[in-house]
């Protein structure tokens, strides 16, 4: 497991547009998916990863200028996991397909990467009313107390979107493929001494389509069970 660097920060390469690739693990996306590529920052790279859609996800991201990748193991980690192998540049973030969250405020996460974090997570603030079901907060809530206790990480959230540099997360050894893969990260994270930091993000309803695990209560469930087997 990669242990946290020593390197002082004066000393890390600057981080370039171009260094940064964008994953976004998409299944059934496509209603939301021009407006996420639309927004992602100028010269960043893409890749969706379509995991087992049934409509023209994988069509959309090709049009809109994303490589896409097919990932057929179903789940999050999955997807996840084959996107960031697919990615070529230093540097990935990842984030949902939903529209949910906004491209546009990637580059705070990356710039956190520069200024000596070795992950940098969003935290998620609802910009309405409704926007966050009250099932999925609690849970969400809880499971980053547990983290804040049992490692120290200073987090809110956990971190559906994230800046990371490539070749350590890959050697940290995150082996969830479900959607217990955004937790299991930041427990290793902290097991490693990793500097983690949180910034805001905005978090929105989704543009288009149902969501698989906030939008409904069975969702939740299901994740949280994932999410308890990987903290303990």
């Amino acid at each position: 497991m990669l242990r946290r660097r020593d390197l002082p920060v004066s000393e890390r390469a600057p981080i370039s547009a171009r260094d940064v690739t964008v994953v976004i693990p998409c299944m059934n996306e496509a209603g939301s998916l021009p407006g996420v590529l639309a927004a992602v920052p100028r010269d960043y790279r893409t890749v969706v990863v379509d995991n087992n859609s049934t409509d023209d996800t994988a069509a959309v991201a090709g049009t809109h200028g994303a490589t896409v990748v097919w990932e057929p193991v179903p789940g999050y980690g999955a997807a996840v996991h084959s996107g960031v192998l697919a990615a070529q540049t230093p540097v990935v973030c990842v984030l949902d397909g939903d529209g949910s969250m906004n491209p546009g405020e990637l580059p705070r996460l990356v710039s956190a990467l520069e200024s000596g974090a070795d992950l940098a997570v969003g935290r998620r603030r609802a910009d309405r009313r409704g926007t966050w079901p009250l099932h999925s907060r609690i849970g969400n809530a809880v499971v980053a107390a547990r983290l804040r206790r049992r490692y120290g990480l200073p987090v809110h959230d956990l971190g559906a979107m994230r800046a990371v540099r490539r070749q350590d997360l890959l050697a940290l050894g995150v082996d969830d493929r479900r959607s217990g893969y955004p937790l299991q990260l930041l427990v290793l994270a902290g097991r490693a001494h990793w500097r983690v930091v949180e910034r805001d993000i905005t978090y929105r309803p989704r543009t288009a389509g149902a969501s698989k695990v906030s939008g409904s209560l069975k969702g939740t469930v299901v994740a949280v069970h994932d999410f308890w087997k990987v903290i303990g």
